[in-house]
């Protein structure tokens, strides 16, 4: 993590007297933000500002923060589940950082993908690849282009209330924002269910008719890019160098940890550009334990360099289950997959 990134989260999260310190002096800048944002907002809600019809049904995610939700597992696994009810989705993203792309060509092998920061046009260009319904990854506050859809992710373990907006506090927008989503999703990776249902259940209440879900992203294996395959259990007693460069690494960490390795942080700015002396540096390092270890985010990045470097690079991916809500997150499935009826 970067330090700039470092001292931002410890005025977001602390709540040290030097902590509050600086949210109060970062107040106006955020009052600034607050005021620009709901202004954009209120033009789109008038009507001032123009929505683009889309020519395929659109299911658009996103955050009320920023980063570490598991955005882009959850957007994986709508696009799966469209594909396995019948749909021929596509994912179109801003393709910020370069690895987002890569990771969903991974998770959806012969899905398109589609990077381009104006989602009107990438829509267009997933109808020419064959694609009759879409998922918008990080689109919540991308409101040029209509959508039937809008699932909004809150993480569990780093949601509480009093939160303030960017740049004092980790919010794009507040939780009002909420009434014009169809779904939010509380995700958790180490939080119990229980503390995820508390923030369904009061986050629940801002969303219209309610639906909420509740999903665990998990580890699923351990792998590495040129296929091989071992048991999560592999990782037991192994002392491990955890490569991270995430919106939320201690998460990763603590997951490595709860499957009973050692772990010794390597961590980096979310979607840090990996460099040939990065990966001198982590063989090094990596001199001093068993097992190299990163988040598929990282390995679709770091491979092409770690070529040549030992010991070989293995990732965690993260798969979503659901926990609670299914029937919200299938009614809103289907509500996309009907909509194909109209945009034929």
């Amino acid at each position: 993590m970067s330090p700039a990134r470092r001292t931002f989260e410890r005025v977001w999260y602390g709540d040290s007297a030097i902590d509050r310190a600086a949210r109060g002096a970062l107040l106006p800048a955020t009052m600034l933000y607050a005021a620009v944002t709901d202004l954009r907002n209120a033009l789109y809600d008038r009507g001032l500002l123009a929505i683009h019809p889309s020519p395929i049904p659109a299911l658009a995610l996103g955050n009320l923060s920023v980063g570490g939700t598991g955005k882009t597992p959850v957007a994986a696994w709508a696009a799966a589940q469209l594909r396995a009810r019948g749909g021929r989705p596509a994912v179109v993203l801003r393709g910020y950082g370069g690895d987002e792309p890569l990771v969903h060509e991974r998770l959806n092998p012969a899905m398109p993908v589609v990077a381009d920061a104006d989602r009107v046009r990438g829509v267009q260009t997933a109808v020419c690849e064959g694609a009759d319904c879409v998922v918008l990854d990080d689109a919540f506050q991308h409101r040029r282009i209509a959508r039937v859809a809008d699932w909004v992710l809150v993480s569990a373990e780093r949601w509480h209330d009093g939160q303030h907006r960017l740049p004092s506090g980790p919010l794009r927008e507040t939780e009002r924002a909420l009434g014009r989503a169809t779904l939010v999703i509380v995700t958790r990776k180490t939080a119990s269910l229980g503390d995820a249902e508390q923030v369904m259940e009061r986050l629940a209440q801002r969303v219209p008719g309610g639906a909420a879900a509740v999903m665990h992203l998990a580890p699923d294996g351990l792998a590495t890019l040129t296929g091989d395959v071992q048991p999560l259990g592999a990782l037991a007693g192994t002392r491990v160098l955890a490569v991270a460069a995430i919106g939320e690494p201690a998460a990763f960490h603590a997951q490595l940890r709860a499957l009973g390795a050692t772990v010794e942080e390597a961590t980096f700015a979310d979607h840090h550009a990996f460099t040939s002396s990065d990966v001198a540096t982590l063989a090094r390092r990596a001199e001093r334990v068993e097992r190299v270890v990163c988040t598929l985010k990282d390995a679709v990045k770091l491979g092409p360099l770690w070529r040549g470097a030992a010991p070989p690079l293995w990732y965690v991916s993260q798969a979503a289950a659901v926990d609670r809500g299914g029937v919200h997150l299938d009614a809103s499935l289907e509500a996309v997959l009907a909509a194909r009826m109209h945009h034929n």
